[in-house]
């Protein structure tokens, strides 16, 4: 058995964060995830596992970090709530079309608009069929416990990285505030250059070596016959993942 510990569910992402290897965290305060970022500060991981904590200037700036350092083959994150993910809409389209893989967790208030910190699902539908200007998808894990926000950390970069897919999971206000006993995993460490180059080396623009063509990170393609090949390829990859890789418990 692992440890247990009684916690929020904010406070066990930031948490699994640290024990499961993530390289980065970029993120802005809003409630009701403020504590994801709040428990990563107090907990000073770079400290420890040299895991880098920083709070953007803005949502837009944190999810383009995010972007910068999943280009890398790290493992990075970020976290927020619903106004605030519809801000990053434009970078998290971009590590689709990009293929990266990264965390975002998304902890839903209630809208319309800016909405409350109470609870709701009004993010469903931006969550599980593609955000922004569409046609892409996300790996979405949708927690129904505390318990759950904690294992799935490391289910989502696990998954993210097998299919170079950014992750959601998908949290509301209510699990993300209420406090449960939590059996908290193992410390795993961060991935080394080494482990980088052989998980992420064939995409991952770690430094070019004479032995390689360069890699380049986009999401863009002017040629129309290519971008077409683009979109079948992701396409038949989003398949696969709905075909492998749905998972659910019914009550």
């Amino acid at each position: 058995m692992g440890e247990l510990k009684l916690m929020k569910g904010n406070e066990v992402i930031a948490h699994a964060a640290i024990r499961c290897g993530c390289d980065g965290y970029f993120g802005y305060p809003i409630t009701p995830q403020s504590e994801v970022m709040e428990t990563l500060m107090v907990e000073k991981p770079w400290e420890t596992t040299g895991m880098v904590v920083l709070q953007a200037e803005s949502e837009v700036a944190s999810i383009n970090m995010v972007y910068g350092g999943a280009s890398c083959g790290k493992k990075v994150m970020t976290s927020s709530s619903s106004p605030g993910i519809s801000l990053m809409q434009e970078g998290i389209t971009y590590i689709a079309g990009a293929e990266l893989p990264c965390l975002i967790v998304n902890v839903v208030r209630g809208g319309p608009g800016l909405g409350t910190i109470q609870p709701a699902q009004s993010d469903y539908f931006q969550a599980c069929k593609g955000g922004g200007h569409g046609d892409y998808n996300l790996i979405v894990l949708a927690p129904a416990s505390v318990q759950e926000m904690n294992d799935f950390v490391d289910l989502s970069f696990e998954l993210a990285f097998k299919y170079r897919n950014p992750a959601m999971i998908l949290s509301d206000g209510a699990i993300g505030q209420m406090m449960e006993k939590v059996e908290l995993f193992d410390y795993k460490p961060r991935w080394t250059d080494e482990e980088i180059q052989k998980i992420s080396g064939s995409w991952a623009t770690t430094g070019k070596t004479a032995d390689r063509e360069q890699h380049i990170i986009t999401s863009l393609e002017l040629d129309s016959e290519s971008m077409e090949k683009i979109n079948l390829r992701i396409q038949a990859k989003y398949r696969k993942m709905e075909e492998e890789e749905v998972r659910y418990e019914e009550i």
